[in-house]
C-alpha cells in the first residue's frame, strides 16, 4: 500500500515532465513553420529577428552557403520588386529534439517553383536566448525525383 503512495506522485511528475517536453517541441515546430512562412513572404522584420548574427545556411550539396545578411538582403530585394519564383512552401514530418538550450528541428519542405515541386530534407538548429529562440543553422538537401535515381 505504501508503494502506491510513492508510485502515484512519481507517475504524475513523470507525466508532467513528458507533456512539458511535448509542449516545448510543439512550440519550436510552430516557430519553424513561422520561419518557412517568413521565407515565402520575404518577411524582413521576422527574418532579422529570428536569425542569429552567426547564422549559416548550407543549401543543397553545399552549392550555396548563406549567412544572415544574405537571407535578409534577398528578402529586402523581393519586397522592393525583385522577381521571386517561389510560389509555395509546405513543411511535413517535422520532429524536434531539445537538449538544454538547443533545439534541432528536422523534416521535409516541399517548395513550389515554376512548373515543378522540389522536396527538401532539412535540419535546423535553434538556440534559446533571453527573448525566445534564434535560428543558428539550417541545412537543406534536395531529394531527387525517382526518375533521377534511375
Amino acid at each position: 500500500m505504501k508503494k502506491q503512495w510513492i508510485i502515484l506522485p512519481i507517475s504524475f511528475l513523470i507525466s508532467i515532465l513528458v507533456s512539458a517536453q511535448t509542449m516545448q517541441e510543439k512550440e519550436i515546430i510552430e516557430l519553424d513553420l513561422a520561419w518557412e512562412k517568413a521565407l515565402l513572404e520575404s518577411d524582413v522584420a521576422f527574418l532579422e529577428n529570428i536569425l542569429a548574427d552567426d547564422f549559416i545556411w548550407v543549401h543543397n550539396h553545399a552549392g550555396l552557403i548563406d549567412g544572415k545578411s544574405a537571407v535578409v538582403s534577398r528578402a529586402k530585394r523581393i519586397q522592393q520588386g525583385q522577381d521571386d519564383n517561389t510560389k509555395g512552401r509546405v513543411s511535413r514530418d517535422q520532429k524536434a529534439i531539445i537538449m538544454g538550450k538547443t533545439a534541432v528541428v528536422s523534416g521535409f519542405t516541399v517548395v513550389e517553383r515554376g512548373p515543378s515541386l522540389t522536396t527538401y530534407h532539412f535540419m535546423r538548429t535553434y538556440v534559446k536566448v533571453k527573448k525566445g529562440f534564434k535560428l543558428l543553422a539550417n541545412q537543406t538537401m534536395a531529394i531527387p525525383d525517382e526518375d533521377e535515381l534511375k
